[in-house]
């Protein structure tokens, strides 16, 4: 026996709170007329254990208990269902009652428990109905005994040559119809897969006999074959008609009209497409045999070329003859020419807050070839209003990103490479990209990165991204009065991180497994790992030319040093469902980044920082670690070198961060949002490799990892609109490796002065010239992983 209910209790979230004060002495019951019962409860006895959960499906939608945050928002603002907000109330109704147990009752007959019968009960009380479903299920049945009917010979060739890899019908199996209904269908894509153009399920007729006492089924399978016909006729692809229409749909007017080949005939309304757009992404080849699959994946590889914005599947015409040929129509709209698209994230924090702002400009079919231009400019920027910052006017830091990216669907380069597409359109990426980051009173930093990358699938689940050369360059120019300031006070490190111009090439590797399956409630595992190599290759030339080197003794090339490194970062996620739209996420990212040969540190752009909306979320970005770094501690009195260096000394080599996120949903309809909720822990930071007179105690040493991790919990809310989602998340530090020994689980220690000021905070406050913030609210559009 098992009782039913929909998740009705409030979860802990931002809103949550508010509801439970506010919402605390609404009845459930108040909206309901006094000759009406609220479904509350559904109580499922008897059903086999395996089939439980399922059997609660086939319950009415109408009968099924309503979530208690559905039904408020449904009080609130549906303005007695004017407005479609929440969820109505689940009113009692004997007739769809009986349907339910109809439903169910048909639904364990169907599992092989060909006697079963289900009874229900209704039990009221205060207005409020328990539904009770009492099932009697009797023997199960078992298959004693299956053949099969099949006069045409090449089908039953073919049928015999699949049938152990395809059919769940086995002797001895438990006798259930969806089985006979799952190899219907196998055998209607069998033949779909095998020029069987006209073959159709109804050809597949399933006989069973169970009139046998012993609870066992006789089965037999018959395909027939055509009316009047001694066998199904195989087909093949003949011509093939590729119409494009304007991107209002009509297809009138002059088109650009071209006979690309014997079997390709290209009419474009819309005057902006080549032949080769549609044509490479076709599958199906004159004179090859008609296949379902390779028609799909026609569809497929076209709408993922991100040009069209309307592709049915291929139709087809027989040949009037009996040659069994099939002629193909591919009838396609394509997008707008142009598109823009704004995305921004804010945080915010005691006094701290700051804002990234993002633009996409998208050319979507440059030189007719459905390859994209994308201009991209993003603007991020840090306040700091606290009473000891550097800058008057509250702007901590700036950083200013331009990209142009050339994407084109197919791989271009000097070698001759099969299209790639069974799996995945392949693309090559030609992009540029610019950064200026700039601290007032500090320094200016600006990168410029070129580089050329191919992405392609393995599998439908295996992707391969290579960046055979990548160039950079970037340049550090250090305030004069901040520099002679740092230098004074023995800060050489920090000038060398920022200031540092540096050139190099290199190369990178990401393989990607799963990324199919992200936007799904399945189990699986999600890995992304990326290497990135560079400087050998400029190493090795300066070292056979022998170029002259600097100061430090580090080789120059055209006038400049280079760094040489290798770093490697892995992103592994395991997705767990929970029934409904319930998960479980469970994340691990390491990284670490080693310089060596010409280097003897990462470049600035290289190195792994901890904090912010996507990573460790109760922390602001730039501002956890490196291990038990303590900011106040290292610099003491010296605040002019504090307040300068601020979000850009805490830094590392080595990067470990865990997140653990619950996952569920509070309302279907929330102002025209499915509204979900999230309860999350965040672990890691980020180390020094080996240690550092710049950051005492931040060195990675595994007998101090715990002592060195920290630990932020928190609770948020997505609004999901389907094509995007509007995230809010309140993060609260709970273990805060700056400090040490007990005192690192603050949430614990200083609970007290969660929202107001005691002494923890009045001591923080003067050792750091700013005051302590415990939570961290990120809003952000997109899931943080």
């Amino acid at each position: 026996m098992k009782a039913y209910t929909k998740p009705a209790g409030y979860r802990f979230t931002i809103l949550g709170i508010l509801l439970l004060i506010i919402g605390s002495g609404c009845s459930l019951t108040r909206g309901i007329k006094k000759n009406q019962t609220l479904v509350r409860k559904i109580t499922i006895k008897g059903i086999d254990e395996e089939f439980e959960e399922a059997a609660l499906n086939y319950v009415d939608k109408e009968q099924q208990p309503n979530n208690k945050l559905n039904l408020q928002f449904y009080y609130w603002f549906s303005n007695h269902g004017k407005r479609n907000i929440g969820e109505a109330p689940a009113i009692l109704d004997s007739a769809l009652v009986e349907y339910s147990r109809f439903q169910m009752e048909k639904f364990i007959q169907n599992r092989g428990y060909l006697k079963a019968k289900i009874t229900d009960t209704v039990i009221i009380k205060k207005q409020r109905a328990e539904l009770v479903f009492n099932a009697h299920e009797g023997p199960m049945f078992h298959i004693r005994k299956f053949e099969d009917s099949i006069p045409d010979k090449n089908i039953k060739n073919l049928y015999l040559a699949n049938r152990n890899k395809m059919s769940h019908i086995q002797p001895g199996g438990r006798f259930d119809t969806d089985s006979l209904a799952h190899d219907r269908d196998e055998l209607y894509l069998l033949m779909k897969r095998n020029g069987y153009f006209d073959f159709y399920r109804q050809y597949v007729n399933f006989n069973y006999d169970s009139t046998f006492n012993s609870s066992v089924v006789d089965i037999k399978m018959t395909i027939d074959n055509p009316a009047g016909k001694t066998q199904h006729p195989v087909y093949k692809i003949n011509n093939t008609l590729i119409t494009i229409s304007a991107s209002n749909g009509k297809t009138t007017g002059k088109a650009d009209t071209i006979q690309v080949d014997s079997q390709f005939r290209f009419v474009d309304f819309s005057h902006r497409f080549t032949p080769r757009v549609v044509t490479d992404y076709t599958f199906q080849k004159k004179g090859q045999i008609f296949d379902i699959d390779k028609q799909t994946l026609t569809t497929t590889r076209l709408s993922e070329l991100n040009v069209f914005r309307n592709v049915p599947n291929p139709t087809y015409e027989k040949l009037p003859d009996s040659s069994n040929r099939l002629n193909t129509k591919i009838d396609i709209i394509p997008l707008k020419h142009f598109s823009d698209r704004v995305e921004g994230e804010f945080l915010f924090a005691n006094g701290r807050y700051g804002y990234n702002i993002g633009n996409t400009f998208t050319d979507r079919n440059l030189f007719k070839q459905a390859a994209i231009l994308q201009v991209k400019l993003n603007w991020s920027i840090l306040f700091d209003n606290g009473s000891n910052t550097s800058n008057n006017n509250g702007i901590q830091n700036q950083e200013f990103r331009a990209g142009v990216n050339l994407i084109y669907p197919r791989i271009i380069s000097p070698f001759d490479f099969p299209l790639l597409g069974k799996f995945g359109v392949p693309h090559t990426t030609f992009s540029t990209n610019y950064s200026l980051f700039y601290q007032k009173g500090l320094v200016t930093r600006q990168s410029f990165i070129n580089s050329i990358t191919y992405d392609f699938y393995e599998t439908g689940r295996k992707l391969h991204t290579i960046t055979p050369i990548d160039i950079e360059f970037s340049k550090g120019s250090i305030d004069p009065a901040a520099q002679a300031e740092l230098l004074a006070n023995n800060r050489y490190a920090y000038v060398y991180l920022i200031g540092r111009t540096v050139f190099t090439t290199g190369s990178q590797y990401t393989f990607q497994y799963n990324a199919i399956e992200l936007n799904s409630y399945a189990n699986f595992v999600y890995f992304r790992g990326g290497l990135d190599v560079g400087g050998n290759f400029l190493s090795l030339l300066s070292n056979t030319l022998n170029t002259p080197r600097d100061s430090a003794g580090q080789r120059k090339f055209l006038g400049y040093t280079f760094s040489q490194y290798t770093k490697a970062e892995i992103d592994l996620r395991i997705y767990k469902t929970l029934g409904g739209e319930k998960q479980f996420i469970f994340r691990i990212n390491p990284g670490i980044g080693v310089p060596y040969g010409n280097s003897n540190a990462l470049i600035f752009e290289k190195n792994f920082y901890a904090g912010g909306a996507n990573d460790m979320r109760a922390w602001l970005p730039r501002t956890l670690g490196p291990g038990n770094f303590n900011r106040g501690t290292y610099y003491g009195n010296d605040d002019t070198s504090r307040n300068r260096l601020k979000y850009l000394d805490q830094f590392g080599e080595i990067k470990i961060v865990a997140n653990a996120e619950y996952r569920y949903k509070l309302a279907d309809d929330f102002f025209g949002a499915k509204l979900k909720g999230a309860v999350f822990m965040d672990a890691g930071n980020v180390w020094r490799l080996g240690k550092k007179p710049e950051s005492p105690n931040g060195e990675f040493r595994f007998d101090n990892l715990l002592q060195s991790t920290a630990i932020g919990i928190g609770t948020g809310l997505r609004f999901d609109l389907s094509f995007f989602v509007f995230r809010l998340d309140a993060a609260f530090k709970f273990k805060d490796p700056q400090f040490t020994g007990s005192d690192q689980w603050v949430l614990f220690k200083h609970s007290d002065e969660l929202f107001r000021t005691g002494s923890f905070k009045t001591a923080y406050e003067k050792a750091n010239g700013e005051s302590y913030n415990f939570m961290q609210l990120n809003f952000g559009i997109g899931l943080p992983f």
